[in-house]
């Protein structure tokens, strides 16, 4: 089923490939520590493809190279709130030895498009730039302002993207309430029934950092004042602590339409029963069941035969919604006496209800174009640039429509080795977006 226009038009499902290609084919490597490329190329080429079918648009840095990209389609009803239609333009870093293709080189190869970003996310900015174009070449107005934005920095926590945007540019938001972005809309087979993961929620996130300190002195001696000893004793404990499942309204929610689906209950002793009927998503959904604590890095010394006075180490810590000040607490517990705490960076977890009129048209595009699919709302265990724009008061769901082949681990991919994509679901994305920003 589509809402296809006339073959003399260049559609959005002609181009979105192509444009996902091109767009891998820029390395934005954010190793967030300013060491990468930046997303300067990719932002022109992409303001370059707005202007091109007559889109103003505005490219901004919030530090040389750091560039994101912000339009504006103006809507025929002007009593009706902006929706923010966004993305973003850096990924993490690829080891090039460790894939099996050059992870920017955006090869179509049995189908599917092979690169960094291919899933994480030049798949949604492709679909979104390719159904705007053809919105402009047909002269196709939505119904609400549009506000295309493609992001600097997401994979680092948007200092120098969404939340720079937020803190010196808000009036380019101007009238927006909501926003559809990445990590859901996509498909898995749950109970042999091909079911949608909407993101109505994301765990908040904080990259904390520990500090021991101790008695420095040489290796040869007695040292009951190791700062390496405590903060490794510090790190066990936290990445060791075992955090009680407590299951939010979202993840609840989702757990239920699993039963209803494989008529298997949910048992908090023991999840795992319920977690394998989702066979690839149970590592993503499993980690929504509870806060989590990870150790990621540890910094200590500088010669073997020398006790250093200060070790470090990092640990992720995602928590879930409203439970910020108690994870925190607790982590203070666990690292113990003479360790400080301080955080790297730290972001707001977020929930809204599986309800409302967007939440209704986005089910609504996706059971046009898959008629007898099940949606149901789920909880991210990651973070999104939805997290910046919640603090102008809009409300940011995960849409980001793919009708993906049931044997495909799509979310193993985020962040993974040789992530690739289907062609055909990008396709069927650009159907889905299209009808959902001309109808909503």
């Amino acid at each position: 089923m589509s809402d296809r226009p006339a073959e003399s038009v260049l559609c959005a499902e002609d181009e979105v490939v192509q444009i996902c290609q091109d767009l891998i084919r820029f390395d934005t490597s954010n190793f967030g520590d300013g060491a990468g490329p930046g997303e300067r190329a990719a932002a022109e080429y992409t303001a370059g493809l707005l202007e091109e079918v007559g889109l103003a648009s505005e490219i901004f840095e919030s530090a040389p190279g750091r560039a994101s990209v912000v339009a504006r389609i103006e809507g025929t009803d002007p009593t009706a709130s902006a929706l923010v239609v966004h993305g973003h333009l850096d990924v993490v870093p690829a080891q090039k030895q460790d894939w099996s293709v050059d992870p920017f080189a955006a090869e179509l190869k049995d189908g599917l498009i092979w690169g960094r970003g291919a899933v994480d996310m030049k798949d949604m900015d492709a679909m979104v730039l390719s159904v705007v174009r053809e919105l402009q070449r047909t002269g196709t107005r939505p119904r609400r302002d549009l506000v295309i934005a493609m992001f600097a920095d997401e994979e680092a926590g948007g200092t120098y993207g969404a939340r720079w945007a937020v803190d010196h540019r808000p009036e380019l938001f101007d009238g927006a309430k909501e926003a559809i972005s990445e990590v859901g809309g996509f498909s898995a087979e749950i109970g042999g029934q091909r079911t949608y993961l909407l993101q109505t929620a994301e765990k908040g996130l904080s990259w904390l950092k520990l500090t021991a300190t101790g008695r420095a002195g040489h290796g040869s001696q007695t040292n009951s004042d190791n700062a390496v000893t405590r903060l490794a004793r510090a790190v066990s404990r936290i990445g060791d602590h075992e955090w009680p499942i407590e299951l939010t309204d979202t993840t609840r929610r989702f757990l239920d339409g699993v039963t209803e689906l494989t008529g298997i209950a949910f048992d908090e002793d023991n999840p795992e029963i319920l977690l394998k009927e989702l066979g690839t998503l149970a590592r993503f959904v499993g980690a929504t069941l509870q806060n989590t604590s990870n150790p990621t890095v540890l910094k200590a010394g500088y010669k073997e035969n020398v006790i250093p006075g200060h070790a470090e180490a990092r640990v992720d810590v995602r928590t879930l919604p409203g439970q910020d000040e108690q994870v925190l607490e607790k982590i203070k517990e666990l690292a113990g006496d003479g360790v400080d705490l301080a955080y790297v960076h730290h972001d707001v977890s977020l929930e809204t209800p599986f309800e409302g009129a967007l939440v209704d048209a986005m089910v609504g595009a996706i059971e046009a174009e898959d008629p007898g699919a099940k949606v149901l709302p789920y909880t991210l265990s990651g973070g999104t640039d939805n997290k910046s724009l919640s603090r102008l008061g809009i409300t940011g769901y995960g849409f980001a429509p793919l009708q993906l082949p049931a044997e495909l681990d799509f979310t193993g991919m985020f962040h993974g080795v040789d992530e690739r994509v289907p062609a055909a679901s990008l396709q069927f994305g650009a159907r889905v977006l299209r009808r959902l920003l001309t109808t909503y």
